[in-house]
């Protein structure tokens, strides 16, 4: 059985139990954000929707006493890096004979405000098992609603962000973290980087690096480890126009902002702890 194609759906910032923090923050970094949903599992969201994947703000209600409280015990900030599954029966199916540790899919819904009438999204996802990975959470996700999901009206921001081009993580040991996905989407995804492995998925890709190698591409605008030795570290975002990007993060009063030729940096402390970077 083959193995499932390496493509990005989404990525996640845990808010916790801060939702509204956090979509003040996300919207003066200049993404345009969905309305607030609500999943069937207890959870809550924003999206700011690109043209193939997306970035997703989840936290619970404040005061909440059921549902996703695991929220609570996952760290703030970048927190899920979410792969695109066509089915997620045979994406079990192949990873469990592949030897990579997940569970069986589960399947929820959120209600979605269409064209002025209620729609349910449906997803169904396939997740590794806990304590496979050490930095924060890495599953598949399977759409059978995609039309609800990714809508023009919602893919224009102020940013100019047309995709996720890099996803990054913080690893010691960067070979030893990148068998896991040598063994998700097969060897050849895996490359070597400076400071790391680099895996390619789709048109993006996901790097693992040390901390030294984090630093040395981003200064001080890196995250604080929190004492973590591994973590989820930043995203790089495709940009219309990084000048865009950077008239956009004024607009919002994001302080400690750095330009170069064709990329902004938005220190971690800006945005919940995740480095963010804007390329043309």
């Amino acid at each position: 059985m083959k193995l499932p194609l390496a493509t990005l759906d989404h990525v996640v910032i845990n808010a916790r139990d801060d939702m509204d923090h956090a979509a003040d923050v996300y919207t003066r970094l200049g993404f345009s954000l969905t309305e607030r949903g609500y999943h069937s599992l207890g959870s809550m969201n924003h999206l700011a929707m690109f043209g193939t994947d997306y970035l997703e703000l989840i936290a619970i209600p404040k005061d909440a006493q059921s549902g996703r409280l695991d929220l609570l015990t996952f760290p703030f900030g970048l927190n899920g890096l979410v792969f695109g599954s066509e089915d997620s029966a045979v994406t079990y199916e192949a990873l469990s004979k592949a030897g990579v540790p997940v569970e069986a899919p589960v399947e929820f819904t959120r209600p979605v405000k269409v064209g002025g009438e209620m729609r349910d999204a449906r997803f169904r996802t396939v997740r590794m098992k806990a304590g496979v990975v050490p930095y924060g959470r890495v599953y598949y996700c399977h759409h059978f609603t995609r039309d609800v999901v990714w809508r023009d009206e919602w893919r224009h921001h102020a940013n100019g962000t047309v995709a996720i081009v890099r996803f990054l993580i913080v690893e010691p040991d960067p070979s030893a973290a990148a068998k896991l996905y040598a063994d998700m989407f097969g060897e050849e995804s895996v490359r070597d980087i400076q400071g790391g492995k680099s895996v390619v998925v789709g048109n993006s890709r996901v790097d693992i690096v040390t901390e030294a190698e984090l630093k040395a591409q981003f200064g001080d605008a890196v995250p604080d480890p929190e004492g973590r030795k591994a973590y989820m570290a930043g995203l790089t975002f495709r940009t219309l126009s990084a000048a865009k990007a950077a008239r956009a993060l004024q607009a919002g009063g994001i302080a400690g902002v750095t330009e170069s030729a064709g990329r902004v940096v938005v220190p971690a402390r800006q945005a919940l702890n995740a480095v963010l970077e804007f390329i043309e």
